[in-house]
């Protein structure tokens, strides 16, 4: 049987068929419609404002490690105008972050953008090895999903950029949705979905991979021959978004539009007035001044615990109840510095719309 030609120029030898669409096609072809689509979510949903500084959530991954690129490549070629910079977050797991960050400070050269590092150690004053040898492999994905947020937010402050890029792909949102379902999250299934999120005490934060499928965007990487770090996280097999994985690849090797499907009819929810009335409102953390839906954020809880001995208090009502009752925290205990937004930039901005 002949090699097919690619379905788009219909001239190349087709070499990948496309898991989104289905399309033999060829590999420069291919080039250009995963950065055309990045591109035209990126303009259609308005991201970025010429002169604007976005700091790229770096962590050596093939997801941070194309975006970085394909920022660069859009940058230049659409002439958005940005100021990109690396940002990475060392949460301290030896035999992984370690060797992780030695990508991104190879990526740093490639690219030729400033990086920034910030660790947990230096911000809270534990490395997530220190946290797992006090509360064991179980929980441990909490305390670093919420120390890693808030240490991008304090990271970019530092670097004083208006914007932060994370390389989450359309799977990471499918599963999110499917989680929010399975857990009930009213609060999180209502904005789960949302390209760019901002609160009044928080960075601007996008996806611009929204819809980008995390097996086109390993082919991206293999057929670019980037540099990226492949290793899963040490402390992550028994993470629940495992479970939703799972069930997420089980629907898309039976139905390869699952992924969006999922994320259409996330973006479609609608929460009702009388649920969203029953939501804390946003204020911010008397402790760090970090946002908050409490007098303490979830890190000041989660910190405050560990440095008592009692590190689930944030985790379950019991042991916070527990920790209540050993009465106020000690003068001398460990804290995160207060959070300061970065200085505001001008308002003298064009939009990026074509």
């Amino acid at each position: 049987m002949p090699p097919r030609t690619c379905a788009l120029c219909n001239e190349a030898r087709a070499i990948l068929k496309r898991p989104k669409t289905g399309q033999q096609i060829c590999k420069d072809c291919f080039f250009y419609v995963f950065e055309t689509e990045v591109h035209n979510t990126i303009t259609e949903a308005q991201l970025f404002k010429s002169g604007d500084r976005v700091a790229i959530g770096a962590s050596g991954g093939k997801d941070s490690t194309v975006l970085a690129y394909v920022m660069k490549t859009l940058n230049d070629r659409y002439q958005y105008g940005l100021e990109l910079f690396l940002l990475s977050i060392d949460e301290g797991i030896t035999g992984y972050r370690d060797d992780s960050l030695e990508t991104v400070k190879r990526n740093q050269e490639q690219y030729g953008m400033p990086l920034k590092i910030l660790s947990y150690d230096e911000l809270y004053g534990w490395t997530m090895d220190a946290i797992v040898a006090q509360i064991g492999k179980k929980n441990n994905c909490t305390f670093c999903g919420v120390f890693r947020r808030q240490a991008l937010d304090r990271g970019a402050a530092m670097l004083n950029v208006d914007h932060i890029v994370t390389g989450h792909n359309a799977d990471d949102i499918a599963e999110t949705v499917l989680m929010n379902i399975m857990r009930g999250d009213i609060a999180r299934l209502g904005r789960c979905t949302l390209i760019c999120t901002q609160g009044e005490d928080t960075i601007k934060r996008s996806k611009p991979f929204k819809y980008a499928y995390e097996k086109e965007i390993v082919m991206y990487a293999y057929f670019k021959k980037l540099d990226y770090f492949s290793t899963e996280c040490i402390y992550s097999p028994d993470a629940y978004r495992g479970h939703a994985r799972a069930f997420l690849k089980d629907l898309e090797a039976a139905r390869p539009s699952a992924i969006i499907d999922i994320i259409h009819s996330g973006e479609a929810f609608e929460v009702k007035e009388e649920v969203k009335a029953t939501q804390k409102t946003q204020q911010t953390c008397r402790r760090c001044g970090y946002m908050s839906s409490n007098e303490l954020c979830k890190a000041c809880t989660l910190l405050e615990g560990l440095e008592r001995g009692m590190a689930t208090a944030a985790i379950t009502d019991k042991a916070r109840r527990k920790l209540d009752a050993e009465g106020p925290a000690p003068d001398n205990l460990r804290t995160i510095p207060y959070f300061h937004l970065p200085v505001g930039t001008t308002a003298t901005k064009t939009d990026i719309s074509s």
